[in-house]
């Protein structure tokens, strides 16, 4: 057995035997063995999607409480709040207005799973009220509401999680942990690439009216008033300027927070190079790019950031991965599995590092929720903070703002928080609220 193998099985040998029976039993179960002053009541915005998967993850964990449930649709709403009666025995409030969910007491955690021109409004409120946050990624859907966030969590002392979960997955913390201890030598370069075919966006469809129960505009909330389109509404806003940033923001902050990880002295980049267009013969419902190539430069080593969504291969036969180059081996890692390709030594006639082959990894959002619990009760910092998060945004909207303003070039001054070499960059740093919305002030 290898030892990174033996290491692996030693170190989840609890989360399989503990932690693995809360995913199968609902967290009612074991809440009479939990002290009330252990227990943690969490409120859900936005829950038709990935909120929900997260809050799952929540009450899989003993001890923690749904009290509230918020979203705009009233279909999805009540689906959630009997799905949380029936999985998990508990019966939480139905709210439409998070404005209402925050001024509930008995809250101590809000998880904002709304689309990602929310995030900042509700998150800043939701600290402001003297709650503590899970927010899911990206932190913001633009680099100023990132700055924000930032700011806001450190004014009121907030526990803040941001849901890029892989920091929590052991088939990407142990190649970092390689990484940091020079295992694999001096990184040279680092290759990211994502490809899947929902990045290209949805089968184009004709504007109509909201659903009956659906508080459309609530929904668009601080973004600009436009007729209700079923492709810029569940499941593929993602793909329009005012709500997301494409398979960008999707999985680029993910991937690109890895190779972020793997430096000495992680932070936002300086200068960017983006080719970034739309490639694809498919007619899709979009604004956002599906093919892109970029390239990061520091200090440390290269990224290089590859996108061609509507492609489901890429290299090493993985459709989406991260390749660590260094001197001594290359780790390539997905959330399943990492390798290590070690380089070869002709005068000694050895491989310079140990050949690995992991392939028993899984997704890691529980870990990631547990952590946050964790937390909360010790009140010290979780493994993804928020400024954690704006460094992984910068390195997804830089990119897209390249391409949006067809600038190929930008500099990016984090300091001052300006783009040095573009006005027209610099005019899409923050976006414009409407009103009676308010972009919250630090």
């Amino acid at each position: 057995m290898k030892p990174t193998r033996r290491k692996f099985i030693e170190k989840t040998l609890t989360t399989t035997v503990g932690f693995g029976l809360f995913n199968m039993i609902p967290s009612n179960v074991w809440a009479k063995t939990v002290r009330p002053s252990d227990q943690v009541n969490v409120a859900l915005i936005g829950c038709n999607g990935h909120g929900f998967s997260i809050l799952r993850h929540h009450l899989n964990l003993p001890g923690v409480n749904c009290v509230a449930i918020c979203d705009v649709d009233e279909n999805v709403l009540s689906k959630r709040i009997k799905e949380v009666k029936e999985t998990f025995g508990q019966d939480p409030k139905p709210f439409k207005d998070f404005r209402e969910v925050l001024e509930q007491k008995d809250i101590d955690a809000i998880i904002i799973g709304t689309p990602d021109h929310w995030h900042c409004l509700i998150m800043v409120a939701a600290c402001e009220a003297g709650k503590d946050v899970y927010v899911e990624k990206p932190l913001a859907n633009s680099i100023g509401e990132s700055k924000i966030m930032v700011d806001a969590a450190a004014y009121y002392k907030r526990v803040v999680q941001v849901g890029q979960q892989q920091r929590s997955g052991y088939s990407f913390s142990e190649p970092i942990r390689m990484i940091k201890n020079g295992e694999i030598g001096k990184i040279r370069k680092v290759n990211i690439w994502s490809n899947f075919n929902y990045g290209t966006g949805a089968v184009p469809a004709n504007d109509s009216l909201a659903p009956s129960g659906v508080d459309y505009d609530f929904w668009l909330g601080p973004a600009p008033k436009r007729p209700f389109n079923p492709n810029r509404f569940h499941g593929s806003w993602r793909h329009f300027w005012d709500y997301g940033g494409g398979l960008m923001t999707d999985w680029g902050v993910h991937l690109l927070d890895m190779g972020i990880w793997a430096m000495q002295n992680p932070k936002a980049p300086t200068r960017v190079i983006t080719s970034a267009t739309n490639t694809s013969n498919d007619v899709r419902s979009r604004e956002t790019f599906d093919t892109m190539s970029v390239i990061y430069t520091n200090e440390e080593f290269t990224i290089n950031w590859d996108m061609t969504a509507g492609i489901q291969q890429g290299p090493y036969e993985k459709p989406y991965g991260i390749a660590f180059i260094g001197e001594k081996a290359t780790i390539v890692a997905d959330r399943k599995s990492f390798e290590v390709y070690p380089e070869w030594d002709n005068d000694k006639k050895e491989a310079k590092a140990e050949a690995i082959h992991f392939t028993e990894g899984s997704e890691s959002h529980n870990l990631h929720v547990k952590n946050f619990i964790d937390c909360i009760k010790s009140r010290e910092t979780p493994i993804c903070p928020p400024e954690t998060g704006r460094i992984a945004a910068l390195y997804a909207h830089i990119p897209n703002i390249s391409g949006r303003t067809n600038e190929p070039v930008l500099d990016w001054d984090d300091k001052k928080q300006i783009f040095t070499n573009s006005k027209k960059a610099n005019g899409l740093i923050t976006p414009a609220y409407r009103t009676p919305w308010e972009l919250p002030k630090f």
